[in-house]
């Protein structure tokens, strides 16, 4: 297979534009720009959780997560292009229940931290809800597999737990919201 980006800048978005994968030249701002920049932050951030010493299984987890986040990108960036399946979703619902079997249940709201993997996670289980946000706004106006809005919901669920197993992991510990109504 050849080089697919011979040339890094092509100068064709210097007036603001940039393209999709159909073709098409769209603002750079446009909705549909801010969500699949929204979930190339989200990959960024699962890649920075990747720089720690993790668990196999969560490792393989997040790497699994992070094509699959480039293959919603690439749905987000083709109108009418679906490459996330239903299959995908059940897959994440499986590890997550999985992943969460290993906790305790909660009783109050985790603060983000935790230890430096932990709070890697917990970044980016926010931008995950940001991502999540701009395909929201996206659907409104432009047609959207429902697919890739529930799978991020999923995978912010499922960062949150991991971030509740790396805070055991690393010997930290789960910082407790203080509900000032429990005294």
């Amino acid at each position: 297979m050849g080089n697919r980006l011979s040339k890094i800048y092509t100068r064709t978005g210097d007036g603001g534009t940039t393209g999709l994968g159909n073709g098409e030249r769209v603002a750079k701002d446009c909705p549909r720009i801010e969500a699949i920049g929204a979930v190339d932050e989200l990959n960024c951030a699962i890649g920075r959780v990747l720089v720690h010493d993790l668990r196999e299984n969560i490792r393989e987890c997040l790497q699994e997560v992070q094509h699959k986040l480039f293959d919603l990108g690439g749905e987000v960036s083709i109108p009418g292009y679906q490459a996330l399946k239903n299959e995908d979703v059940e897959r994440l619902e499986g590890t997550l229940n999985d992943f969460n079997s290993q906790l305790p249940p909660l009783k109050e709201f985790v603060l983000p931290g935790g230890g430096p993997a932990a709070a890697d996670c917990h970044m980016a289980r926010a931008i995950c809800r940001r991502a999540e946000r701009r395909l929201v706004t996206l659907a409104r106006d432009e047609n959207l597999s429902e697919h890739v809005r529930v799978y991020l919901n999923r995978l912010s669920d499922l960062l949150f737990v991991m971030c509740r197993i790396l805070a055991r992991d690393e010997g930290g510990v789960e910082v407790l919201w203080r509900n000032p109504n429990r005294g």
